[in-house]
């Protein structure tokens, strides 16, 4: 007579609640990740890998501190007209204007007639709120939006949620390591690209929350200004 415990023994059902919880589990894991992946392309494809001039001139040019020639590129389009008045947003605040001359040597002028600093932000969202308050004292409807590529995207949520009123046009700066290789066999940059990534993802819904009464929590530095040095040419916080 054979022993083997069919159907309706005591073990079967203990084993079945288990193994349809882990199916599940890994279900929506997979779910998760198939759609994190989706978005990860997504939010690739918004980013230039060479840089444009801006379609149009705007009232105001705003640049958002933190990467590479990000504010030499802003004093180039201020020098060319694309912009009356430049906003650097996010200037350290041991940092001046003379820092910046020295830094940029050729835009000693425009520094003295058509340059403001902004040393209030400290991060992406405060950097939106302090270029609002700008461009409303202005009285300034379009504005040119200069940052990396990869902090573009989020830049654009967040200006765009603080002045919906305001025209926003582009201007993404690419470093030199974006054009040099690409990104997939750097591993810095692509741990740079997942983490902006998710700034991105959370950007996105924080602002959608906000939208519909919801109002989270302040974003934190994009960088502990405890890390940064006391003193830098021309940059500030880190975006």
């Amino acid at each position: 007579m054979s022993l083997q415990a069919d159907d309706h023994s005591p073990n079967a059902p203990a084993h079945a609640p288990r193994g349809l919880l882990r199916a599940t589990v890994t279900g929506m894991l997979a779910v998760v990740l198939v759609i994190a992946a989706i978005g990860f392309v997504g939010f690739l494809s918004q980013l230039h890998g060479a840089e444009t001039k801006p379609a149009r001139h705007a009232d105001g040019i705003v640049v958002l501190t933190g990467g590479s020639s990000r504010v030499s590129d802003a004093m180039e389009l201020l020098a060319a007209g694309y912009g009356k008045r430049l906003l650097i947003s996010g200037v350290h605040r041991t940092n001046d204007a003379s820092d910046i001359s020295r830094s940029l040597p050729d835009s000693q002028s425009l520094m003295n007639c058509c340059v403001d600093l902004d040393r209030s932000a400290v991060n992406t969202r405060s950097n939106a709120a302090e270029t609002r308050r700008w461009v409303h004292e202005r009285g300034f409807k379009s504005l040119i939006v200069v940052t990396s590529n990869y902090h573009m995207p989020r830049a654009t949520v967040e200006l765009a949620h603080a002045m919906p009123d305001i025209v926003l046009i582009p201007f993404a700066v690419v470093g030199d390591k974006w054009r040099d290789e690409p990104w997939w066999t750097n591993g810095a940059t692509l741990r740079l690209l997942l983490s902006e990534y998710v700034k991105y993802v959370a950007a996105e819904m924080r602002v959608r929350l906000a939208d519909l009464g919801l109002e989270l929590t302040s974003e934190p530095p994009d960088q502990p200004s405890g890390s940064l040095p006391q003193r830098r040419p021309a940059t500030a916080e880190a975006n």
